[in-house]
């Protein structure tokens, strides 16, 4: 009997994860990543609890925990020098949130799917289209060291990022929420006051900034700015533009930044984005991850949607490869994944819009919002509820997600 074969292109969370879960069911995969290693800065390292939960249900949970990582247990609100709120994460019920080495998540995905024999991992592996036949979707062509040749299965997967080639040559189209905010990413050493797993986040209208501990004794920080001013804080340099962040938290953490100015990592730019594919699926090819949805880093929902992607494609996907399903039959278990997905991705974009909105909008209202009612809000407990009930639909995701297959 022929292997079925699925292409997985892109070594993120979601093609990675999906990989480990068809090949274990002695599925052929082939999955395609354009870097040689996962020795590189990303953007997002952080795990929600429903993330965590998607490692336990594939049988990862050991090997989770075994890699680099660091837990937010409280988080601390500052307008500027004034702390507004201190808040436990125990006290909503939940896990702490993980900071997480992600090339060290990576590739202990890879290594795992590396454990049963239908899995083939191509590293240094660059695709360039969509090879189609009779209008289906039939494998892709690649680029490597060793030439340009065409990698064929029953079903192409595209996790290949927000920048997907798969996207682009497919012909597929997004409905895209306009962004009001860039985000500057570095770290630092990490200060006293985030040893113990707390966070901060300054407040401003206008800007805001994120400090939260991760591995290897480091501080993320994120310095929050309207989108496309990033220009004239680069032309400023790196001591510019910290010295502007500075002028914006409370007097330790500038110290701090200070202090270990000459050990802040080369900051690099995000470029928000948060759109949607109308269709996630053509014939012989389905999108997954950012490749299908990009998400705002707002809530750190990056990682955890696309494992719970992954989750979703193998149960659907699993029963009509195993069973010897048709070209039909692949196509309908396809559009089954975003039927499934689409409800909760949709909520969970919406919910990241509210922040910025508040702090980047410009109606009259958000200056009163951030500078006078923002404490009162806090002082009646309006602030704290609204808080927790947020951070519970980013920990948990909208609704539970089992792996079945």
């Amino acid at each position: 009997m022929d292997e079925r074969r699925v292409v997985v292109v892109g070594a993120g969370p979601a093609g990675a994860a999906l990989a480990y879960l068809l090949a274990r069911r002695g599925i052929g995969i082939t999955l395609l990543e354009r870097h040689t290693d996962f020795a590189r800065e990303f953007r997002g390292e952080a795990l929600m609890p429903s993330g965590v939960d998607a490692f336990v249900q594939m049988g990862l949970g050991a090997q989770f925990d075994g890699l680099p990582q660091a837990q937010v247990r409280r988080l601390e609100v500052y307008r500027g020098a004034r702390c507004l709120l201190r808040l436990s994460i125990r006290d909503f019920g939940i896990e702490s949130p993980r900071i997480v080495s992600q090339p060290a998540m990576l590739e202990m995905l890879v290594t795992e799917a590396g454990r049963f024999p239908t899995f083939q991992l191509e590293r240094g592996t660059t695709v360039r289209d969509l090879v189609r036949e009779g209008g289906r979707v039939v494998g892709v062509r690649t680029e490597s060291s060793a030439g340009s040749h065409e990698v064929h299965g029953d079903l192409v997967v595209g996790a290949d990022g927000r920048a997907s080639v798969l996207r682009v040559r497919a012909g597929l189209h997004e409905e895209r929420t306009p962004q009001h905010f860039d985000v500057v990413w570095c770290k630092v050493p990490l200060p006293a006051f985030a040893r113990e797993g707390t966070a901060r986040a300054y407040l401003g209208r206008g800007h805001a900034a994120l400090a939260f501990p991760a591995y290897g004794g480091r501080l993320q920080v994120g310095w929050i700015i309207e989108k496309g001013s990033f220009g004239e804080l680069r032309r400023r340099g790196v001591d510019g533009w910290l010295a502007e962040m500075e002028a914006h938290v409370s007097p330790d953490f500038q110290a701090h930044l200070e202090a270990h100015r000459a050990e802040v990592t080369q900051p690099f730019l995000l470029d928000v984005v948060c759109d949607r594919l109308v269709r996630w699926t053509a014939p012989g090819l389905l999108l997954l991850g950012d490749a299908a949805h990009p998400m705002s880093p707002v809530g750190g929902q990056g990682i955890n949607i696309a494992l719970r992607d992954a989750l979703v494609a193998a149960n659907h996907l699993c029963p009509v490869l195993l069973g010897r399903g048709g070209a039909a039959e692949i196509d309908a278990a396809a559009r089954a994944v975003q039927e499934e997905r689409l409800p909760e991705v949709a909520a969970i974009q919406q919910a990241q819009q509210g922040p910025p909105a508040v702090l980047f909008g410009r109606a009259w209202w958000n200056r009163l919002l951030v500078d006078a009612l923002l404490p009162v809000l806090v002082r009646t407990g309006v602030a704290r509820r609204a808080f927790a009930a947020l951070f519970r639909r980013f920990a948990a995701g909208v609704a539970p997600v089992r792996l079945e297959a």
